[in-house]
Order: C-alpha cells, then structure tokens, then sequence
C-alpha cells in the first residue's frame, strides 16, 4: 500500500466512522440519554477532514492540503489523547494538550511558510503524531498494576507504534539515502505499516475500553445500590458467606445489625421519592462515620440496612447499634422548606457455628421487630431464650 492509498483508506475509515457515531448519538438524544464520547466523535471528525485535504494534495491549494490539513491532523491526535485522559478520570487535559497543540501547529506552520523541505515537514508531523499517541497511552498506563490486559496491550502497542512512526520520521530527514542495509523504502514501508495500524488500534481500542468500563459499571450495579453506593442484598449477602463459614472456627464472633428507619413511608409520601433518597443518603453517611474501616453496611431494600462488624462481641455491637441510634436521632435532613428528623430501629445478633443466612437473618429481624414493638428508636438484641435486651 502506497502513501496515496493509505491516506485515502483513512479519510474513508474515518468519514465511515463518523457517519456511524452521528446515527447513534441522533438515537441516544431520541431516548433522552446524554450524548457519549463527545471528544472522541470530535477527533475522528477532524481526523476525516484532514485525510481528506491531504489526499486531495496537488487538486486544492497547498495552503489548505499542508498546513491547513496538517493543523487538522493535530488536533485529531490531540482529542483523541484527550478522550484517553477523560476515560481515566483525567478531565485537566487541557492544560497540558491544548498548549503542545498549539506549539505543535505553530512549528509546522512555520516550517512550510520557511519553506523547509518535504522530508523535515514530515519529520516534524511524525513527532507530533507520535507524542500525541504516546500521551494517550500515559493516561492509559496509570494504575498500570491494576489495569486489564486490553488496557495493558493497548498501552505498549501504542507506545511501540508511535515510536516507529517518529523513527520513520526522523529517519526520513536525517537520512534521505537510507543507512547501510536500512533503505528509504524500507523506512517508508514501516512507518506507513506503523502509522496505519496505531489508527486502527487507537479507534478500535477506545471502543472497546468504552465497553470495559461500561461492564465493569453493569457489574458493580449487580452488587451495589446506585443510591446509597453500598452493597445491595446480593452484594451484602456474598461478602457476608465466608463470615458465616469462619463462625465454626474458635475465635472472636461476628455479629450482625439490622437497621430500619422508622416511618420511613410517610417521608415518601409526604414530601417526595426525591426527599426519601436525600434522607437515605444522608443516613447511610451518618452509620458509616460510627463504623470502622473494617465494618460492612448493605442496603436490604427500601428503608432497610444491614450492618456486618467482623471480630465484635455482641456487647460492642449493641453499643455500636446504640451510636448508632443517637447519630441517625441527632440528623436533621433539610429538605426545600422542612427540617426532617429521623429514627431508627435496630437489632443485634452475632453469627453461630449452627448459622446459615436464612437462620442468621431470621434472628436479627426478630431483634428488630422487638425494637419496634417497644416503641421503635431503640436497639434490641436477638433472643436466646431470655427475653429481648434493649439499649
């Protein structure tokens, strides 16, 4: 594939793409959704552009097929980097991208209006390909230790693409001749195989680390409660397993607090879905400042919570339930004109060697309708075949 070919197979990729990511986000609007991976869009458009002008070179003026398509170019490769840093929660990209982009535009320009040769033209836009490119991939290699492997791939492809498209580059101005067995048509052939597949890679890789991320978001919403940002049942109840299973051990008990916030229906219904969720956020913010590092609170449904606090007596764990208690009492929720003040209920078991999750919550549940049952705002604890015991 010639250089010609290859410009045109860009422009055309490119335009494909675009005409794509306009019919999926004209359907994201239709359905009331946010618009995705604007400033990506954005580069491919630029990207398609630019292709274009400088397989057009020779037909239109050279101002708008060399630097003008060029300046197009960079800005693609810069907003692609920049949609890199943005999906690795780095939105300060401007500050460092926007000022190479410009440097980057100025000295290309500069080199065409001195009218420098071809080859360091090429050499200049090489190194600004590259240096965009390998950007991109900084952003992508942090947290290098926890990343996925597509994360990892995309990184040193990336890394090692880019250097041979600034190598092809370089070598092309410092060495028109080519050098001993390396020949200027070898050099080309590679950097032409190089730069064509960083495209590939750059637009494909970005796709599908766009949908990493949106699995990994679809898996923790399988386990996580999107209102509160704690374990929902399932989650609560698979990191609670292996507790149950370590009570047959010898050693200090797990205990376990079933909390439910009292006449919680009439915050629904009286001032709002809205206020409910505001008032459960805050309780949930309020039981986690009384809780250690090591202490779980998970979201059972509605206005019902459950607590795991490894390593604690049942003593010390109706005097958390009882910090508890006060805190959630001492919580005024602001919401529009009122003032809203909560309770709670709570009950107290700890884990037996005999217990299963059904046993185990079946005990505190009773704890806690005994708490309710004595006049709810209190703390009961699980009988053992003495009466209810309450803080």
């Amino acid at each position: 594939m010639d250089i010609k070919t290859l410009v045109l197979a860009l422009a055309l990729g490119n335009l494909s793409l675009c005409a794509a990511l306009f019919f999926f986000e004209q359907e994201r609007r239709r359905a009331g959704l946010a618009a995705a991976s604007t400033t990506w869009g954005m580069a491919k458009q630029f990207q398609a552009v630019a292709w274009g002008l400088l397989y057009l070179r020779g037909t239109l003026p050279d101002f708008l097929t060399i630097p003008l398509a060029n300046a197009l170019l960079f800005t693609g490769f810069a907003l692609d980097a920049s949609a890199l840093w943005e999906q690795a929660g780095r939105r300060v990209w401007r500050r460092y991208l926007l000022p190479a982009l410009g440097a980057a535009i100025g000295v290309f320009t500069g080199a065409w209006l001195l009218d420098m040769p071809a080859a360091e033209r090429i050499a200049i836009a090489s190194v600004v390909i590259g240096f965009f490119f390998i950007a991109g991939a900084a952003a992508l290699g942090r947290g290098w230790s926890a990343g996925t492997l597509l994360r990892r791939y995309l990184v040193l492809s990336s890394l090692l693409l880019a250097l041979a498209v600034m190598a092809r580059g370089l070598l092309t101005a410092l060495l028109p001749d080519g050098w001993s067995w390396v020949s200027p048509a070898l050099i080309q052939g590679v950097g032409i195989a190089a730069l064509y597949l960083m495209m590939l890679g750059s637009a494909f890789g970005y796709l599908l680390l766009t949908r990493e991320k949106q699995q990994a978001e679809l898996d923790r919403l399988e386990v996580v409660d999107a209102l509160t940002d704690v374990p929902n049942r399932r989650g609560f109840y698979q990191t609670l397993t292996p507790w149950i299973a370590l009570a047959r051990r010898p050693g200090m008990p797990t205990s376990l607090i079933i909390l439910n916030l009292d006449h919680f229906k009439r915050v629904n219904d009286n001032y709002g879905h809205p206020v409910g969720d505001k008032v459960l956020k805050a309780m949930v913010d309020v039981c986690k400042k009384q809780l250690r590092d090591s202490d779980l609170m998970g979201r059972l449904g509605g206005a019902e919570f459950a607590i795991q606090l490894p390593r604690t007596s049942l003593e010390d764990a109706i005097m958390v339930a009882e910090r508890i208690r006060l805190a959630v009492a001492a919580m005024p929720v602001k919401a529009d004109k009122a003032v809203i003040n909560m309770t709670a209920s709570l009950g107290v078991t700890t884990i037996r060697a005999d217990d299963t999750t059904v046993s185990l919550f079946k005990r505190a549940d009773e704890a806690l309708q005994e708490a309710k049952q004595a006049g709810r705002n209190r703390v009961a604890e699980a009988q053992t075949g003495a009466g209810a015991l309450e803080a």
